[in-house]
């Protein structure tokens, strides 16, 4: 008995660990909800849970939004704060706990300041802390932050870009207020022009950080000691042939069984004027990537292994590099990207191997707005764009991929008008919108009619318009794309009310 139970044992765990790898294999996104913002655009996004409500903190040009989200993935406004001098946008957002106090820190891109809020009980933010900018500090244009909890004290670790490049530490007090404590300039030893993301390990009780340098292509390591001081380790450039570094953007890490890894994604200069934004203008262009890096046990990072993008992935621009979930035996990723305006996601295995899942095409371009959030067992990503024409935060869920297979997507948009609009206002509207699929090329078809039905349960709805898309992807595109915001902004006003329906059918 205790054989056949021993036996039935390894299979359950077996056919557990095949499932698992089935799911992870097999995830996708979809789209939960999406609300206004307050700032200009959503350049950085990220989440908190305080007092049992998961927070999400939405930063732009001009203000910080505050939502709630719920296990559904909707997003609830909660209040929003502007920055300091009504500048921006807010970067390198990150929100800790110090000695007991919630606060939110916040990089003021162009403030050239570093704002620190103490996070209320309803997730409202209170400004308790600025820091300029000095010649001493690299703070202009401050653009990641790092928090580093050590022994005796957490530090808030900075990075920079364009005029003032390098690398900073404070100290963060009880009270969020922060005392200066080294900072290292930029040279042309180590990669700290443009830290546009930032990771830490610690390894047998010591602690190690890890940046990208964003103008200088590569990465560099650094020990960080109990006072909250640091010095280099190691450094690794970019190079013409088996390198992805050009450009390194978002930078973060896992740990696998006995291995850690800092994977390191990058927008490529080619994606900028080569005689404008970028130092170094003789680049050359040989595709995009995401890099793994092994880290060794004395912190430095060890190159491992290169995800080249191809015809089935979506790595064009990473702006941003979120862990979804890990185990001890695989990681998942997901890769915002400005360039393919997708979020891709990834597996890492305990080897250190990524390999590609599924993307969705977002509708729009990711800038650093991208972070994921866990409620229950249930796996959330929240997405911005630097758009400002869209002005939207948007929430997606991860869940096993829906077979879709010969099937397409009927969007049934059911219209009623103001009693004043007039009949030329809705000529008008009607040939705005069939003109939309001359505008968005991912639409298959539009139809459209006015109610003929006499069994007086319209409601009052008079126009129905069926608009087919051949996948997820199109409807995203659809719906944040610049032609679809001009109509509803155009035909909003005279709109009473608004009845829509997607499902799914065969063709």
């Amino acid at each position: 008995m205790k054989i056949i139970k021993y036996f039935a044992l390894i299979i359950i765990v077996a056919l557990s660990q095949f499932s698992l790898a089935q799911n992870s294999d097999d995830s996708m996104l979809y789209r939960k909800d999406f609300k206004s913002i307050t700032g200009k655009n959503t350049v950085s996004v990220t989440s908190y849970e305080k007092n049992g409500i998961h927070l999400v903190y939405a930063g732009g040009v001009g203000n910080v939004d505050v939502y709630s989200l719920n296990k559904d993935g909707i997003l609830t406004p909660i209040s929003n704060h502007e920055l300091h001098k009504g500048t921006g946008p807010s970067r390198g957002m990150v929100a800790d706990n110090i000695n007991g106090t919630d606060f939110l820190f916040v990089a003021n891109k162009h403030g050239n300041v570093i704002e620190t809020f103490k996070i209320l009980d309803n997730g409202s933010l209170d400004r308790v802390s600025l820091v300029e900018d000095t010649n001493e500090t690299h703070l202009g244009t401050a653009i990641t932050l790092q928090v580093i909890h050590m022994k005796n004290a957490s530090y808030l670790f900075i990075g920079g870009l364009e005029e003032t490049p390098g690398l900073s530490s404070f100290k963060i007090q009880n009270d969020g207020k922060l005392t200066h404590v080294q900072s290292m300039k930029d040279d042309e030893t180590i990669h700290t022009d443009g830290i546009i993301g930032m990771f830490i390990h610690k390894i047998k009780g010591k602690t190690f950080l890890y940046t990208g340098g964003f103008q200088d292509n590569g990465v560099s390591s650094f020990r960080v000691y109990d006072d909250g001081t640091f010095k280099n380790i190691n450094n690794i450039d970019d190079n013409n042939t088996d390198s992805y570094l050009t450009g390194a953007y978002p930078v973060t890490g896992v740990t696998l069984g006995d291995n850690k890894y800092v994977i390191v994604g990058h927008r490529h200069h080619k994606y900028y004027e080569r005689n404008g934004f970028i130092k170094k203008t003789d680049f050359v262009y040989h595709g995009d990537g995401v890099s793994v890096f092994k880290v060794n046990k004395k912190g430095a990072l060890v190159p491992h292994f290169v995800l080249k993008d191809d015809e089935t992935t979506k790595l064009q621009g990473q702006t941003r590099i979120e862990i979804v979930s890990t185990d001890n035996n695989e990681a998942i990723l997901a890769v915002g990207t400005r360039d393919d305006a997708s979020i891709q996601l990834l597996k890492l295995n305990e080897a250190g191997v990524l390999s590609p899942i599924n993307y969705l095409e977002t509708g729009f371009s990711i800038y650093y707005g991208l972070r994921s959030h866990k409620i229950g067992d249930d796996n959330f990503l929240i997405a911005g764009s630097f758009r400002f024409d869209l002005g939207k935060i948007v929430s997606y869920k991860i869940s096993p991929k829906i077979n879709r297979e010969g099937k397409v997507l009927r969007h049934i948009v059911n219209l009623k008008y103001k009693e004043e609009a007039t009949e030329a206002q809705i000529n008008e509207a009607v040939e705005t919108f069939v003109n939309l699929k001359n505008e968005i090329p991912e639409i298959a078809n539009i139809e459209w009619g006015e109610n003929d039905s006499s069994e007086g349960a319209s409601k009052g709805f008079t126009h129905t318009f069926t608009i087919t898309f051949n996948d997820e992807h199109a409807r995203e595109i659809y719906l944040f794309h610049k032609a679809h915001l001009d109509l509803v902004s155009k035909v909003g006003p005279i709109i009473g009310d608004a009845f829509i329906m997607d499902y799914w059918t065969e063709e």
